[in-house]
């Protein structure tokens, strides 16, 4: 992703994809910055974690593209509607209790 024609591909489509630069380049960019966008990666890895360990879905059972998305979005919605009620709950990350009650 720091090839520079691929920068410059992606910026004719209007894209700044922003990477971790290796350890033997130079970083300008803002430190701030940086630790923002690796805190942001973080958060997302963490949720791509979660997803794959409560749905399971590292192993995709569809057979076409029509079931594939279908079954993606029900478990974001099922993802989403378990954050929104950890965030309401008085007693957040039970939800094995919160099920069950």
């Amino acid at each position: 992703y720091l090839g520079a024609d691929l920068q410059r591909d992606l910026s004719n489509w209007g894209i700044n994809l922003q990477t971790a630069k290796r350890s033997n380049m130079k970083d300008y960019r803002d430190r701030n910055w940086l630790k923002l966008m690796l805190k942001t990666r973080r958060l997302i890895e963490t949720v791509i974690g979660q997803l794959c360990g409560r749905f399971n879905l590292e192993t995709v059972k569809a057979r076409d593209l029509w079931h594939l998305t279908n079954r993606i979005n029900r478990k974001l919605l099922a993802h989403t509607l378990a954050f929104w009620i950890n965030r309401h709950s008085f007693h957040p990350l039970r939800f094995e209790q919160l099920i069950s009650d």
